[in-house]
Formats: C-alpha cells, structure tokens, sequence
C-alpha cells in the first residue's frame, strides 16, 4: 500500500499538469484557431460545367475537378475500403483516435522519425480546410483540436461525406467522384471493387500511388487496402484474390464531353468571367446552360468544316506534311501544318528503308491533328488507291473516289492537271492526313481558308449556334465575333429598305446601266461595275436584288441620300463608326462581324424589331437552384402579358416557394419585353420578298421571263419556298457571305483568309469529279469552276446548315401584314396591267403606294418574241 498511494498521487498529478498543459495549449493557440461552423455551410470548389440549351455538356472550366456527391450515392464497398484503410475507428472515436495517436507515439520514440500521424478522417478533413500539410508538432495539435470542434458540430455522415468531396487525389481530381471520372471516365456506381480499392487507396500520397504516374505502386498500394477490407471483414477471401487479380484499367479521361463546342463554350466562360471573376467563375460550381441546343451546334459546325474542306479540295492538294521514307528527289512537302504550329518531326531526312510499325506511329504521334483530320503514313500506293497506317494503328485502304480531287495546288488561281493515278499524287512513306465524308476515308489537309457561321432565334435574339472557324484547337480567334470583315451584296437588303422608306417600291423601275463618276477631288473616275459586268437597263427592283445589281444599289442610294441611308442602317444595329459616308456603302464597304449582320438579319425576319443576340439561357448553381435566367427583348408589341395575379396566387406562389416546388422569380410569370421597332412590318416583309426571289429560279424557261437569283442553289438543294437568303462578295473575293432566315432562324455564314489581302481565287474544272457524277454536272460545273464568290463559297455552308436545321419544320412562310395589297403588274414596265399571261405577275405593295397607272398596248414588251440570250435554263438536279 506504501507504493500504491505515491504511485496514485503521482498519477494524479500527472493527469492534472497534463490536463492543465493541454488547457494552457489550448487557450495559447485558440486564436489561431479558424471556427469549424462554416463547414455547415461549406463550399467545396467546383467547376463551372457549361452544357447544351438541351442539357449535353459542352465543356468545363476550373483547375480542380470536383463532381460533388451526396453519402447515400456513394456505393458501400467504396465506403468500407476509405474506412479500412484510413480510419476504421472512424464511428467510435471522437475526432481523435488513442489508440492510433499511441502507435504514433511509440514509434517516433522508437525510429526518431515521424513515420505514422496517427491521423483520423475527421483530422484529414481538418488539414485538408484549415492547415497546411507540413509535418510539426504545432500543426498536429491544432489539427487535433479542430477536429474535436469538427465532432461537436458536424454529425459523423456529415464529415465522412465531406471527406468524400474534399479529399485530393490526384490528377486535379478532388473528391472519389472526380476520381471516378478522371481515372475511369466512369460515376461511382459503376466502378468495379478493384477500381474503388485503386481510388480508396489514393489519399495517402496521391501523386505517386495514382494508377497512371505509378501504376506498379498502385497496384501494391490496391492490395494493401483490399487487405485491410479483409481484415475488417467487409468482402470475402474469393472477393480479394478476384479484385487483388483485375488488371490496371485506368488512363486519364478529360469531362465527359458530349459535344464539343469549344467557340461556343468559350464566349460562354469569357461572359462568366466577366461578370463573376476568374476564380469565383471556376470554382463556384455554376451550371451554365446555352442559348444554342446541341443539333443546331453540331450541324453549323459539321457544315463549316465541309464547306471548308470543299473550298480547299477544289483549289488542289499541297502535298503530305513530309515523308517518313522515300523521299522524292527535289520535291519539297508541304510542312505547312507543322510550320503553322511551330513544331517539327524529329526523324532523319535520310531514312530509306521502310521503319517498323512502332517507329512509324512514334511519327504520326508528333502530328498536330484536328477533328476530323487523323493523320496516317502511307504504306503501299497501287493503281488507283492507297494503304495507310493511321494513328491509332488502324491500317485503311482509300480508294479513287477518296483521292480523285487531289490535282496539285499552284496558285490560289490555278491548278495543275488531274491525276490519274494515286501515283500522281503520293508516294509510299508520305505522312498525310485523312478524314472521312459520307462514311468513306479520303485524303484530306488542313484548309488554310477560315470560315464562320452564326444562327440567331429571330423572335428574342437567343444564338442558336456559333462556329468561329474550322478548329478552335488549331486557332482560339472567334471570326464569328471578332471578325469585321467587308460585307459586299449582304448589305443591300438594308439599302433597299431604305428605299422603301423613301417611296420606292418592288416595282420601280431602276436603270441598270454602268455608272462613270467623275470626282473631282481625287482627280479620278468612280467605275462600280455589276458582278458578273453585265446591265439589263430598266429593270425592277425586286429583280435588281435577287440578280444583286451593284449599279442599281449605287442609284438607290443616291435616290434616298447618303445621309438617309447610312441612318437608315444604324437601325438594323450596325455601328455607325463603321459605315463609310461615301457610295461606297451602297456595295458593302463597311466591315461587320458576322454576329452584327445575322443580328440585322433578324430585324427583317421577324417584322422589324431590334433584338440583342445573346449566348447564356439560365445559370444554376451546384443544387440545380436557377440563379439567373435570360430576360430577353422580344419581337412583338404588345407582347402577350402574364395574366395578373391575385392576393390568393401570391399565396399560393410563397407556399411553393416554401416547399421548394418552384422559384418566386419563376420566369413564366415574367411578361416578355418588347423590343424597339426600328422598321415598319411592311418594310420587313417586302424585304423579305425581294429576298425569296434571290434564292429561287423566277418565271418560265419557255416564255423566256427565266431568270436566277443569285443564292438559286439554296432553294434548288432545300426543297422549300419559305427561305430568304442574300449572298454577298467583295472585290477580288477576299470576302464571301451568305445570309438569309426562315421566319424562325437567321444564319450567316462567311469565307475568307485571315490575311485580308488573299483572294479566294478561281478553281478550274476537274474531269475526274465531272466523270464520277456525269448526271451532276450543271451543280458541279456552277459550284465547282470559276471565281469564288457569296454562292459558291459560303452558300454552300449556309444550305447544309438550314438543311439540318428546318429537316422537321414544316411550310410557314411569313405571314402577309396589315396594309399590303397585291396587284398585277406588267413584268417589263411595273405598271398596272389587264392581262393575265406571262408578261404580267402579281406584285405586292403597302397600300397607297401600288401603281394607279395602266401600261398601253403599245409599251407591253412580251419576252417570248425577243431574240435577246436569256439565262441558260440549269439542269434541276436536286
């Protein structure tokens, strides 16, 4: 007993200075101490993911990958493996472990060195929000003492599914649902339970235990926790020798992209970042939904990269990036890919002999590629056809009907002869490119010409689709909004409207005839001439539009004024700075991006209002709440109004509030707003009409009144009547547009070189592509040969885009308004007429302004009996 007292009192006085030493430690770093009741309320970093109007995701911006998961999504063999290996006294202690701080203890006393931390779930989750990862005593203690704070205010599921979000595991993965995805492309419910340990085992040193830097320590690493889930009893011995025996499937996977979309996703994350900040728009978890839905995006964007690649198919091949082997003598290849990007093949010029399959994919590996390019070595070159080695290691036979286009490229202007056989073009040992079209390989090379394409919903300005060029990942400059370019023939649907305002009509007679202006200041005569040169004399003004009359606009012009018209196209949202005030704008000297002129577009589609285009529907934060929703201006006025509430709809309305059934701010109850009416309904339409006579073929092939719009083909290829479209060129080609709307969709698409000064050229005609297709050959021929312009340049975008985007719509052409009458006129004179045969047709007019004079007799010019050349009639192939 003599012993026991002192060893008593010895141990109470150790309890007591020990108690009071923890106190005093306590009380000295409390104010260091940071409050753990935020993580009541924490907010874990997540990305923002912007998505498709449709839901599709489109792309995600921030460094730390986080797909947040709630405890009870997360499948219980993964649950079981975190716990077994990390803190399996997890439900039983209080935030800190005894049991585990003793190991700890014992063996820094018996190694020196600070091998074990003794660290809980709750501790990590204490380090991982307020503490740094350095190894001291001091950080140690305040995680102990945050950690019991943890306990006090968190309850146990809380904090386990913190740790579950918040725990960093590699490859910028934080949380077991980024790791899912970036280790396995894959959600937590569908990992395998090899997968789950290979994940699980990942906190304790992420970096270097990860299954793709490390792969065989990832693997010990596995079996060490699929061990200690034996241990703990959570899965069976047959249930770890199958897991313990699975293979290493993990490679990294970036977000599950469903479309790529990168120049729309990046108008969307700068618009973020401007409103939020960089680092609060990266990592506050906003869902950004598009104003675009995912068909109209991927069918603007498959048609611009067509139109591209047939632009440059018929200015001739320029040759294979390089050879691997077999290099021609005194032949220099291309390179013009790898020069573009800065870059070069490593491998010796001097290699003859053929490398082995290993080498020659090492090579095609260094290729810079953009979808749909994959880049291929070509093994063998026969009669009429080519064996490559792709990228991917898939060896491919392209036929001739894949390689026919391939004449060499000599000037932007010409072409060299058409190859007959594949040898004419390649040699075994080339490295090329190849894309497949209607799902056939053919060889293929990056365009250098760029191109846009932009769609705007009519009624609210909504972008239903962005294309900024033929690769985002080859060039980030968005033409579709960053591009002012000159618009040509795209701006004389507004010139004419301005006529309109000022007393013409679609029948006024105009004298299309060649202009000679002297200016005496700059001691030079101003010669506009029509494109192609050739004048018609009177002709109406609904025709001079669709035949796109360049003198005809100049003496519109002149007619209304200078002054009136360039006030006349500041309606149609064009800036003013950017308008010439000379003749000039009368063909489309001003520069505009394509965005402005789809937006002016919109003004006639949809019976003049003034709409502002934007990109963002609605944001919605990490739970899906809607933090702001697009409010924009609509074309009506009046717009239809919300019906008005009562006192019992208010209370109704805060109870759903209340039960989380809908949102005060619900935008359905929101009335639409009324955009400005910059031009009358009457104006719009009669435009719009002009319009619709540029993109058909008008009267009749035997009566000789046949005539082409210059836009024919987008009517021919659509099969519908209920489209408008304006193409536009300028001088020398350095610019083509095409523009036009269906009542619900306005689109402009644009062709050029980035370097202003090139001309697009002239393509001459290739026999082999004639030969394969004989009963084509009047689109071939028109499309195909001769200068570039509005029609054969950017239409063919446009079509295949519309072609898409109005396949289920059905027939609504726009509706006639209020106060537009329709007479029959004589087709020559304009004027009223009382015959009904092919000299005559009916024309519309706002009422007062229809013709009250009859032709005479003598003045009716009757077509049929001229001898004058009409248009060729085109074979209707389509």
């Amino acid at each position: 007993m003599k012993y026991i007292k002192p060893l008593f009192l010895l141990v109470l006085l150790g309890t007591a200075v020990g108690t009071a030493t923890l106190a005093g430690i306590y009380f000295y770093i409390k104010p260091e101490l940071p409050s753990v009741t935020v993580l009541k309320d924490v907010r874990l970093q997540t990305p923002m993911r912007i998505y498709t109007k449709d839901g599709k995701l489109i792309s995600q911006y921030g460094v730390k990958r986080r797909i947040p998961v709630k405890l009870e999504d997360v499948p219980q063999d993964l649950i079981n493996a975190v716990l077994a290996t990390e803190d399996s006294r997890f439900y039983e202690h209080h935030g800190i472990d005894p049991i585990g701080i003793a190991r700890a203890a014992i063996s820094l006393v018996l190694t020196g060195e600070k091998r074990q931390g003794a660290s809980t779930l709750t501790m990590q989750l204490a380090r991982g929000f307020f503490l740094s990862r350095e190894k001291t005593y001091i950080r140690k203690i305040k995680e102990i003492f945050i950690a019991w704070h943890m306990e006090q205010v968190l309850t146990k599921d809380e904090i386990l599914e913190l740790y579950l979000n918040k725990v960093e595991l590699g490859h910028r993965a934080f949380g077991f649902g980024a790791a899912a995805q970036v280790y396995y492309g894959t959600t937590l419910d569908n990992l395998t339970l090899a997968q789950m340990a290979t994940i699980a085992g990942l906190p304790k040193a992420p970096s270097v235990l990860n299954p793709i830097s490390g792969p065989e320590r990832s693997l010990e690493r596995r079996r060490v926790v699929l061990l200690r889930m034996l241990d703990e009893g959570y899965i069976t011995r047959q249930q770890f020798e199958d897991a313990a025996a699975q293979p290493v499937t993990a490679r990294k996977h970036g977000a599950e992209i469903e479309v790529d979309a990168p120049y729309l996703a990046d108008l969307i994350y700068s618009e973020m970042v401007e409103i939020y900040g960089k680092e609060e728009a990266e990592t506050g978890g906003y869902q950004v939904f598009a104003t675009a839905p995912s068909d109209l995006q991927l069918a603007a964007q498959n048609a611009v990269v067509r139109n591209l690649h047939d632009y440059d198919e018929r200015h001739g091949y320029r040759g294979p990036v390089r050879y691997l082997w077999n290099q021609p003598e005194q032949e220099e290849s291309s390179d013009s890919a790898i020069a573009a990007e800065g870059e070069a093949l490593t491998l010796s010029d001097d290699m003859r002999d053929i490398p082995d399959k290993q080498t020659v994919l090492a090579a095609l590996q260094e290729i810079p590629a953009f979808a749909p390019l994959v880049p291929a070595a070509v093994m063998a070159v026969e009669n009429q056809s080519i064996s490559v080695l792709t990228v991917n290691g898939e060896t491919i036979t392209i036929d001739w009907e894949g390689l026919d286009w391939a004449r060499p490229y000599i000037t932007d202007n010409r072409q060299g002869d058409d190859p007959q056989l594949a040898s004419d073009i390649l040699n075994a040992g080339a490295i090329i490119y190849i894309r497949q079209q209607e799902g056939k390989w053919r060889l293929a090379q990056i365009p250098e010409v760029s191109g846009a394409l932009v769609a705007l919903n009519p009624q609210n300005g909504a972008v239903e689709a962005v294309v900024g060029g033929y690769s985002f990942y080859q060039s980030q400059f968005n033409r579709a909004t960053q591009a002012e370019r000159q618009v040509g023939s795209n701006i004389k649907p507004f010139v004419y409207s301005a006529a309109l305002e000022h007393g013409y009509t679609l029948a006024s007679i105009v004298n299309d005839a060649p202009i000679n202006h002297w200016d005496e200041a700059s001691g030079t005569a101003w010669r506009p001439k029509n494109s192609p040169p050739e004048y018609d004399g009177p002709i109406r003004m609904r025709m001079a539009l669709g035949k796109s009359k360049n003198v005809v606009s100049v003496r519109l012009l002149r007619g209304v004024g200078l002054q009136n018209t360039v006030d006349h196209l500041t309606k149609f949202g064009f800036n003013r700075d950017d308008i010439p005030l000379d003749e000039t704008v009368s063909l489309g000297s001003s520069s505009h991006t394509p965005l402005e002129v789809a937006r002016a577009f919109t003004v006639i589609a949809n019976g003049g209002y003034l709409v502002n285009p934007y990109f963002i529907d609605k944001v919605l934060n990490e739970q899906g709440d809607v933090l702001w929703q697009a409010d924009p201006v609509w074309a009506c006025d009046p717009c239809e109004e919300a019906p008005a509430e009562t006192e019992e709809d208010d209370i109704e309305r805060l109870l759903a509030k209340q039960l989380g059934d809908v949102a005060l701010d619900d935008p359905q109850a929101t009335p639409k707003r009324p955009a400005p009416q910059v031009i009358s309904s009457q104006n719009a339409f009669l435009v719009a009409e002009m319009m619709r006579t540029a993109v058909r073929a008008n009267g009749e092939w035997s009566k000789k009144t046949y005539w082409l719009g210059t836009g024919w083909r987008a009517r021919n290829l659509l099969q519908r009547t209920d489209i408008h479209g304006k193409t536009g060129t300028t001088n020398d080609s350095r610019d083509t547009w095409f523009s036009g709307f269906h009542r619900d969709l306005v689109a402009t698409a644009w062709v050029g070189f980035d370097d202003m000064g090139r001309q697009l050229g002239r393509a001459t005609r290739n026999q082999n592509l004639i030969n394969r297709n004989p009963e084509r050959f009047n689109w071939i021929g028109n499309a195909m040969i001769g200068g570039e312009d509005g029609a054969k340049a950017a239409g063919p975008a446009w079509i295949r885009f519309m072609q898409e985007a109005l396949a289920d719509k059905p027939f609504s052409p726009i509706a006639v308004p209020d106060k537009i009458v329709r007479v029959r006129i004589d087709r020559t004179s304009g004027k009223l007429t009382q015959r009904t045969d092919h000299t005559t047709l009916f024309e519309y007019f706002l009422q007062g302004t229809e013709p009250a004079v009859y032709v005479r007799d003598e003045d009716i010019v009757d077509p049929a009996e001229q001898d004058d050349e009409t248009t060729p009639e085109p074979e209707d192939v389509f």
